[in-house]
């Protein structure tokens, strides 16, 4: 996994020291530059086109006053029109040159932003799927939610206008001072004299929202959190009557998040009449000392006006400045964000030279292993257990035993911290995804069923299959005869309004999923707890079906599925304490003996 200054445990944090954030800026900066690299002779293209306009703009004031100066004074004496329509015409085109480059600019600049955004978003979905079971336990759906929506949203908003914002304010400041000098470079002066004030408010304004919009990207993305959990748990939130205390900690946070926003409001309101003050005196020092020079015959009206124009145009721009560093701000905050998830890496990776497994047997060997997570106890202890092919075995045992932990190992969703697990005779992590994922399948509690039609998902595992083979799947684990009685049957959407299967149903679906699929070894962790007791009986058979031929991990709290299996091991703190065939433990006087009685007891 990635530092914590990079990963899920620092990620939402507000109180970096110097080092973590000068690391997490060079982070955000390489992944932003990684973004446009692709695409540098655009970027160059936009480049010069914005230069090019900003140029143009900058002649509008210098025209005005050679206006002032030689064409007005030439119609005056004698009527002649010549120099007015010159200058006139040179504005004119000033101004249209300056339209059709502004019109190319955006064009060029919206293309890059939305290459860069596709790229950005792309990359987010493709590695968060490829990182490990591990992370995804540990950072919330709604983190990543947040992530690919308002992070991204964010950064567009900076690259659509914010990047505009700095590049025509900048660019337009230091032309239009270098135009300044040469017409009047006195005036210059006073500018260069109004720097001083100006970069420390620039300073000041810059530190100050960088920590606000960094607290704002923080509790936005608890605000979002908050809300997906809830509405993710709505049933459990609805049962155990949560909506008071929801909604009352939801509107601290959307109250901590008004605050923060005000925050960011409060220091954009200090900078805006602060830089307007500074700009009221620059102006006013140019306007009185070009007027003492006018007396002394030293300076024209036609100049004074172009200079004051000029001073203006200087700190117009700087707004805009402040504008990109309210979206920079912003931007910066989130693509830390962005480029933590993108710096995590895979606790499962793949390995780098994968075994060939041309048809699995199914044979699992768990050789010395030794297992904790992340940061917590170990789980499985000096741990040895010999699956031969095509053996049933249930695990059986109370909560935390480490049951699931067994099948995840299985699964390859997490890896031993020592030792080794093997599928016939190679260490699972030489295994390539594909044909690990082909030869293991794992059937959980939470049968989650895909956007798209029934026949869709059963054929999740085989998306080439026919639908011949989707039926006979489905009618091998008992799922036909409901899924024929859906609206559009095998083709109705499970998302639509008439689509909607029950808990029960929607096991079943996932059995048939896992049927077609025909994996070496398949894993059934608490499959059948959604179904009732009835419908767990009625797919008994369909059970020995799914099963037959293969191995299989069954991992149950209900002893009626633990009948059809032929091998029964018993946990307790992650050890093998009974293994033995369900006949021969039952007899006994152990603790799954005592289990089966309490079990029959409670079916009397």
């Amino acid at each position: 996994m990635g530092a914590s200054v990079q990963g899920v445990s620092g990620e939402d944090r507000n109180d970096y020291t110097r080092e973590e954030s000068a690391a997490i800026r060079r982070r955000s900066w390489r992944l932003l530059v990684s973004l446009l690299a692709p695409m540098k002779w655009r970027v160059v293209l936009v480049a010069v086109v914005v230069v090019a306009q900003t140029g143009v703009r900058v002649l509008g004031p210098a025209l005005l006053g050679i206006g002032l100066n030689a064409a007005l004074p030439a119609v005056l004496d004698g009527a002649d029109w010549g120099p007015t329509w010159l200058v006139a015409s040179a504005y004119a085109v000033t101004a249209v040159a300056g339209a059709a480059l502004l019109a190319w600019y955006d064009l060029l600049a919206a293309r890059v932003t939305q290459n860069v955004l596709l790229d950005l978003r792309t990359r987010v979905f493709r590695h968060t799927q490829r990182l490990s079971l591990e992370f995804h336990e540990t950072y919330t759906s709604g983190r990543i939610i947040s992530r690919q929506t308002s992070d991204l949203e964010t950064i567009r908003e900076l690259l659509n206008g914010g990047l505009t914002q700095l590049v025509n304010g900048v660019l337009y400041g230091v032309f239009t001072f270098i135009a300044l000098a040469i017409v009047d470079w006195q005036s210059g002066l006073v500018i260069v004299a109004s720097l001083v004030p100006l970069a420390l408010l620039m300073r000041w304004f810059y530190r100050r929202s960088q920590v606000a919009y960094r607290s704002t990207r923080v509790i936005s993305a608890q605000v979002i959190v908050k809300f997906v959990e809830t509405m993710t748990g709505i049933r459990a939130g609805k049962a155990f009557r949560t909506e008071p205390r929801n909604e009352k900690i939801f509107g601290g946070l959307a109250w901590d998040y008004r605050n923060a926003n005000m925050r960011v409001i409060r220091l954009f309101g200090t900078f805006e009449p602060a830089l307007m003050a500074i700009s009221a005196f620059a102006i006013g020092a140019v306007v009185l000392w070009g007027g003492v020079r006018i007396t002394w015959g030293e300076f024209s009206v036609g100049l004074l006006l172009s200079v004051v124009l000029y001073v203006r145009n200087f700190f117009t721009p700087l707004q805009e400045v402040a504008m990109f560093i309210n979206s920079f701000q912003a931007a910066s905050a989130a693509l830390e964000k962005v480029s933590g998830v993108l710096e995590e890496e895979p606790s499962v990776p793949d390995p780098s030279s994968p075994v060939a497994l041309e048809r699995a047997r199914g044979h699992l060997l768990f050789d010395d292993v030794e297992f904790a997570y992340a940061n917590g106890k170990t789980i499985l202890p000096d741990f040895r257990l010999d699956i031969p092919e095509g053996q049933t075995v249930a695990l059986v045992g109370t909560t935390g035993a480490g049951k699931s932990t067994l099948a995840k190992l299985v699964s390859r969703f997490y890896d031993p911290t020592r030792g080794r697990v093997a599928l016939d005779g190679v260490d699972l992590r030489d295994l390539s995804p594909a044909d690990l994922r082909r030869a293991i399948v794992m059937v959980t509690q939470e049968a989650y069923l895909f956007s798209g039609t029934v026949a869709d998902n059963i054929a999740l595992g085989r998306p080439g299959a026919s639908p011949e083979e989707i039926v006979r799947a489905a009618k091998a684990v008992g799922a036909h005869e409901f899924i024929e009685q859906l609206p559009d049957g095998y083709d109705t959407d499970v998302n639509k309004r008439g689509g909607r299967v029950s808990a029960g149903q929607r096991q079943l679906v996932s059995f048939a999923r896992a049927f077609l699929a025909d994996p070496a070894v398949l894993i059934l962790d608490e499959a059948t707890a959604s179904l009732d007791i009835p419908s767990e009986r009625a797919i008994q058979n369909a059970l020995q079906t799914l099963l037959a031929d293969r191995t299989a991990l069954i991992i149950a709290h209900r002893l009626s599925t633990v009948a059809i299996a032929d091998r029964v091991l018993v946990m307790e703190h992650g050890r093998v304490i009974e293994d033995g065939s369900p006949a021969e433990l039952t007899a006994g006087e152990g603790r799954f003996a005592q289990l089966h009685r309490a079990w029959e007891d409670s079916l009397v």
